[in-house]
């Protein structure tokens, strides 16, 4: 394989092509579009369709495109210019979708913000990207984290949107009545002055004057990266990015997604899976997004009785908790068409229970943050290579190189970093020349992440660069030890590190939740793995846990277990 650009990837036969379904060309050509066309697009073909579900009330696609138009006009109106930054720090709701697209038609630049950050988190984000307006609700445990942000001296503006109004008409009167406590006095802050009030925004016709956008070079998201290794970074996405890695996913889709649509908002909307695989792909689709504030089991299935969806976006760890859920109600799932399994690698054991369990096909992907988010995902209407993570979306290309040398490339079947270019891929990370640098080698952006491809063009994640265990001078790789782990029935989730060893460097420890019901010592547990790895690669440690902690997206996290254990 040779480093080209996008425009002459079809000159070079690569060995996915061989694998590619009739249906999809892999070297069909997407143009990028200011990305708040999927909206006016949406609006044009399913106005009258409903677009959000949100605890029990409904807007149609016209009524958020009319939104989304009257944001962009009230923002121009408070002075905002192209390529201001607006944060979002929201959980999923109507006011996060037409605000999004809003922003993006003013010309700004949309922030995505963690809701459960700390202060000193969101302090960090809104000076790094220059955030001047915060739209938020008017609930406490949102708007004084905004009102600190203000009185700091931090935070320029909040726009404040009424949770209530988001509600049917009995339960907006009711929350008024019954949870008043929870509602912030906006009033009594010593910011209130900066504070803008959402309905300021919107009253208007919804006429914004024109921005000419460069979908190739204008930002049109600011998302930040965990920060696994230091502070987080701000991958600037362009429009073309996430414009066009919606229509890659609209086409993968195509033949499994058809009839009613509707799509269950359960990942986090400021998260980039979510961004990319719930919100721009139903409104791609004109889909009906069921939207959930805060992801609870009992919660969720209850919704998804009532609202039957068709398709689910979710991280391995949320398909384990509905396979780990007793006497699942059958109707919750049945009615699902496929799944979309990103964010974390998905054991086979999650898969194939999860595809028994609902009858539904579950397509695994993958991408990072830093590519929009997708690269590559398994065939649709195909049986999955176990193990892998498919091929290439069209007009991208994944090379494996060195380790020690990313500008070398590894041969077929040899293991490697992961590199691809393509273009959902960022133009890079704000304000963080040399960062950008590092990760990138010639065109291609470096994944972090372990892997090789077979002759077939199906790649094959091993492990992140940094989770690898050097043990004793030999590598390990910690998720082969959790795919071995995951064949226990008594599991439920495993996590494994590295730990400091006197004798070997390092030494795998691995953690461990049990099912509900379930015992195992680890005696038992080392007997059960003494087959399945070899002696460089047995835990030396194992303990279990109630819970193991997990992010936002709901991903198990290594990041905090590792500083618990530090």
């Amino acid at each position: 394989m040779t480093e080209k650009s996008s425009e002459n990837y079809s000159e070079t036969q690569y060995p996915w092509q061989k694998s590619y379904p009739s249906d999809i060309d892999w070297a069909e050509s997407y143009k990028g579009k200011p990305h708040f066309e999927i909206l006016d697009q949406a609006v044009s073909r399913y106005g009258n369709d409903i677009c959000s579900y949100f605890l029990g009330k409904e807007l149609t696609y016209s009524e958020i495109g009319l939104k989304a138009n009257q944001v962009a006009e009230g923002l121009q109106a408070l002075g905002l210019k192209k390529g201001d930054k607006v944060g979002l720090f929201l959980p999923n709701c109507p006011t996060y979708i037409y605000f999004f697209f809003g922003i993006l038609k003013a010309g700004g630049i949309v922030v995505n913000y963690n809701p459960l950050y700390s202060i000193d988190e969101l302090e960090f984000q809104v000076k790094n990207s220059e955030t001047q307006y915060m739209v938020t609700l008017d609930l406490k445990v949102l708007f004084e984290k905004c009102d600190a942000l203000m009185v700091n001296g931090v935070l320029k503006n909040t726009i404040v949107a009424t949770f209530s109004e988001l509600l049917p008409t009995t339960k907006s009167i009711l929350f008024r009545l019954f949870k008043s406590k929870e509602l912030a006095k906006i009033s009594a802050s010593k910011a209130a002055g900066q504070c803008i009030a959402e309905k300021t925004i919107l009253n208007n016709n919804g006429t914004p004057k024109p921005v000419e956008i460069n979908p190739d070079t204008d930002i049109a998201v600011l998302q930040y990266t965990g920060g696994t290794t230091g502070r987080p970074k701000g991958a600037m996405l362009s429009h073309s990015n996430i414009y066009i890695n919606t229509l890659q996913e609209v086409k993968w889709a195509d033949k499994m997604y058809g009839g009613e649509k509707t799509v269950i908002g359960i990942l986090p909307f400021f998260h980039v899976f979510a961004m990319t695989c719930v919100l721009n792909f139903s409104v791609a689709t004109g889909s009906r997004m069921v939207l959930l504030p805060k992801f609870e089991i009992n919660d969720a299935i209850k919704l998804m009785i009532k609202t039957r969806p068709t398709c689910m976006p979710g991280v391995p760890t949320l398909y384990n908790a509905f396979l780990n859920y007793k006497n699942l109600p059958i109707e919750a799932v049945e009615n699902l068409q496929f799944c979309i399994s990103g964010g974390a690698p998905l054991p086979q054991e999650i898969k194939q229970g999860f595809e028994k369990l609902s009858g539904c096909e579950m397509i695994e992907g993958y991408g990072l943050t830093e590519t929009s988010p997708i690269l590559t995902a398994n065939l649709p209407n195909n049986p999955s290579i176990v193990g892998s993570i498919g091929i290439p979306f069209p007009q991208t290309v994944l090379s494996i190189r060195d380790l020690d040398d990313p500008t070398k490339e590894m041969p077929l079947g040899e293991k490697g970093e992961i590199c691809a270019s393509g273009p959902q891929v960022m133009l890079g990370y704000w304000n963080a020349p040399e960062a950008t640098e590092k990760v990138f080698v010639g065109k291609f952006f470096r994944t972090g992440d372990v892997g090789y491809m077979d002759d077939k063009g199906f790649t094959y994640i091993v492990d992140r660069v940094k989770d690898l265990i050097i043990c004793s001078g030999y590598n390990v790789y910690p998720r082969r030890i959790e795919d071995a782990i995951y064949q226990n029935e008594a599991v439920e989730e495993v996590t494994v590190l590295g730990i400091p060893d006197e004798y070997r460097g390092e030494a795998p420890k691995a953690f461990i939740k049990l099912k509900a019901g379930k015992k195992l010592t680890a005696e038992e547990m080392m007997a059960f793995l003494e087959p399945k790895l070899s002696k460089i690669e047995m835990p030396e440690e194992i303990e279990f846990r109630d819970e193991l902690p997990k992010t936002m997206v709901g991903k198990l996290s290594k990041k905090e277990l590792r500083e618990q254990e530090g």
